[in-house]
């Protein structure tokens, strides 16, 4: 899941949390949107993360010697 993908889980769970006032049996959905949301903040952390590491890689090679 990349950062594009970790901001609408973030939009779609603030949606759910915040604006939507209906209720569906057997669903919570503040709950839900509350684990779309965290689900969301973690994507990015970890989209992040790994982004930062593979840069770093690059950076890091030594030329080719000739």
């Amino acid at each position: 899941m990349y950062i594009g993908g970790s901001i609408f889980l973030l939009a779609v769970g603030a949606i759910m949390s915040f604006a939507v006032r209906d209720s569906l049996s057997g669903v919570d959905l503040v709950t839900t949107g509350y684990i779309l949301m965290a689900a969301g903040a973690l994507g990015i952390v970890l989209s992040l993360i790994i982004n930062g590491r593979r840069s770093r890689a690059i950076e890091d090679r030594e030329p080719p010697l000739r």
